[in-house]
């Protein structure tokens, strides 16, 4: 496997393994901000049960300099593999831009996203309409939604054919370095077919438990197959989460 972030492993990416400068981001990102709070700046609404610590960023109205950084734990070798940082670089026509660096290496790479968090664009490759991996709001119990998309790689030309199905299962505290957070979980399905390459299609199962306060997941499991057999199951766990200081 190959991503455009040279020696990187699969970590937020519907097909990272497909084939050649797939890239390493093709799943994201439930309540997030809001398309409205994205266009306008206003804050996106949080269920009752969310009452963010006052002492604590509230990031839910999303701004330019807002930061999450998150452990990259591969399941099977039980190791951290690596820390990455994703920090919003320009909010502009409904699209949130991020940059996405790799803690003490000098590695980083740029994710668009749409305001539910779907992946618009990552680096060469382009979602059409998007990802389909990101958040319908509102979010409750049992909600459901599905999407198609088509990823086309800018660089080889490879194309891939997705089906995306997601479901809202409950509602979970999780205690992360970061702090105590009251989520959302979320399964998700994808089907992922390389329309050059049939036989390097993929099932990967996502499983995420969002944040509204976060504005983010604060953490999500990744298990992939290829021809019925696990060859990853990664889990990125929230360890820092912040605002730009105020000049």
């Amino acid at each position: 496997m190959r991503g455009r972030l040279a020696g990187l492993i699969f970590l937020l990416s519907v097909a990272s393994a497909l084939g050649d400068d797939a890239g390493i981001n093709r799943i994201a990102q439930n309540e997030p901000a809001s398309q409205d709070a994205v266009q306008t700046g206003k804050s996106a609404q949080r269920p009752d049960a969310q009452r963010p610590d006052p002492q604590r960023p509230d990031m839910a109205d999303l701004a330019v300099g807002d930061h999450w950084t998150y452990d990259v734990k591969d399941e099977i070798a039980g190791t951290i593999v690596l820390t990455r940082k994703f920090v919003v670089t320009d909010i502009s026509g409904g699209q949130i831009a991020t940059r996405v660096d790799v803690v003490n290496r000098e590695q980083s790479g740029s994710i668009v996203y749409d305001g539910h968090w779907n992946i618009l664009r990552d680096g060469a490759n382009r979602y059409s309409p998007n990802s389909g991996t990101g958040i319908q709001s509102p979010l409750k119990l049992n909600a459901e939604w599905k999407t198609t998309a088509d990823e086309v790689n800018g660089n080889n030309g490879n194309v891939w054919k997705i089906a995306v199905s997601s479901r809202v299962t409950g509602q979970e505290s999780v205690t992360t370095k970061a702090g105590t957070f009251d989520t959302y979980t979320i399964e998700t399905t994808q089907a992922v077919r390389n329309t050059k390459n049939p036989s390097g299609s993929a099932q990967i199962m996502i499983r995420t438990w969002f944040s509204p306060e976060v504005n983010h997941w604060v953490r999500r499991n990744f298990l992939r197959r290829v021809g019925g057999l696990i060859v990853s199951n990664e889990t990125i766990e929230l360890v820092e989460y912040g605002r730009k200081d105020a000049q």
